[in-house]
């Protein structure tokens, strides 16, 4: 019987999404040339989402890393549309950008094209595929009391990995999270069927974002390409239907089709029918309440998260992919600053608690009125469609609006050892 392979790394990050790998670009950019190690479980970069878009917030990370030359292969939206299928009001917003803005627009971008370019980065050898974590736990290795700890963890394929840093990027079912103490993600009563349509000759549409509502329906369309259009429908829960489709993509787009959205107008409905079923995905929508964010263990010691191990979040204000690069840089510029990985952690933490907590809630919020109230009914619904209508999209999706400029500032180079050598160089 063969031992198990032991090996040892700086950082460990589990997890080879977006926030993974913009992590790990995030250290080599602050100073650690060495010593980053991405656990990914599958045997290749996953795509799951098929497209997202990049909010102002997600482009100044981008600059910080030095991989927003993506923005030059995709166009910014001018406007967005949302229109009430109850009514047939429709309502037009405009990326009018902000005084100076110059290239930083609210763009879409295709999902594993940003994966791509965040792996091409890194020196080859950084990602360890089909490597899954099962356990991890810690221990102390010096002798002195007070030493710093040793994060131990184990691979299913019997693999014993010694990091001086662990960062999860592990998702919503986090093993790290789980083992740091964080609240199970929960169900916020909605669920989102996602997809990709492709036109080899040209879909030929305008480049807006376009949005439909209806009882409990929230739907959308984006062209990201000439001939790709990604969609998603957001719907109230049904159980027995998610259960019975599973993950047939024939299912799924039939129930959109034939059910769930067979009141949307027909050029949606030509878009779902146009999807590559490679694409197709229908899950429940889970987030982490803001309370347990702003006051649960999201560090231990050089141990912590990011992104869905650490703020789980609905789609609703499509912020998903943005906070998880917010999340890249602001870590690892608390690591560079600080004496001790422990002390890197705990400032990432607190800075990013605050954030996190208002993107989950205002998110939260943002969907549960835009679709009538999850399950509201009668005169209760009939007062949450009014105020969406009359107030929620005049005066508080504009503020909600505001948080996608935030910037969450650059990258700064470690210094020499005599004005403060990074600990992790």
């Amino acid at each position: 019987m063969s031992s198990a392979v032991e090996a040892e790394a700086e950082v460990v990050i589990v997890g080879a999404g977006i926030a993974g790998l913009a992590t790990a670009l995030a250290m080599r950019r602050t100073g650690v040339r060495g010593g980053v190690l991405v656990l990914e479980r599958h045997d290749e970069l996953r795509a799951t989402g098929a497209a997202l878009t990049i909010f102002p917030s997600g482009w100044f990370a981008l600059r910080a890393l030095g991989a927003h030359k993506l923005m030059s292969g995709y166009d910014a939206y001018e406007t967005f549309q949302v229109t009430n299928l109850e009514n047939g009001a429709t309502q037009v917003f405009r990326f009018a950008g902000r005084e100076n803005s110059g290239e930083i627009k609210a763009r879409p971008a295709d999902r594993k094209a940003l994966l791509e370019a965040l792996a091409e980065e890194l020196p080859p050898g950084t990602i360890r595929f089909s490597s899954k974590l099962v356990s991890i736990d810690s221990e102390t290795t010096a002798e002195e009391e007070g030493s710093p700890e040793t994060s131990v963890l184990r691979l299913d394929d019997g693999t014993v990995i010694r990091a001086k840093v662990v960062i999860g990027c592990d998702g919503v079912h986090s093993v790290v999270a789980r083992w740091l103490g964080l609240s199970e993600p929960v169900t916020c009563g909605r669920s989102a069927v996602r997809g990709l349509a492709v036109y080899p000759d040209g879909h030929g549409m305008k480049r807006e974002l376009r949005q439909f509502l209806s009882a409990g329906l929230r739907a959308s369309k984006v062209p990201i390409s000439e001939t790709e259009v990604y969609w998603f429908l957001v719907n109230n829960t049904v159980a027995a239907a998610e259960e019975e489709a599973g993950a047939d993509p024939a299912k799924i787009l039939r129930e959109v089709t034939n059910n769930l959205g067979r009141h949307m107008p027909a050029e949606y409905l030509d878009v779902v029918r146009h999807s590559d079923h490679n694409s197709v995905s229908w899950a429940p929508l889970l987030y982490r309440s803001p309370w347990s964010i702003l006051t649960g263990p999201a560090g231990r010691g050089s141990a912590t998260v990011a992104r869905d191990a650490f703020h789980p979040m609905t789609a609703d204000l499509a912020q998903g992919g943005c906070s998880a690069l917010e999340d890249a840089v602001v870590l690892a510029r608390a690591l560079s600053r600080a004496a001790t990985p422990a002390e890197g952690v705990a400032a990432y933490v607190s800075e990013r608690r605050g954030r996190a907590a208002w993107l989950v809630a205002g998110a939260y919020l943002s969907g549960w009125v835009q679709q009538g109230g999850t399950d509201a009914q009668g005169l209760r619904g009939y007062f949450v469609k009014l105020f969406r209508d009359l107030i929620f999209y005049r005066f508080i999706f504009p503020k909600l609006a505001d948080t996608l400029w935030y910037d969450c500032g650059d990258l700064v180079p470690p210094q020499s050892k005599e004005k403060g050598k990074n600990h992790l160089e």
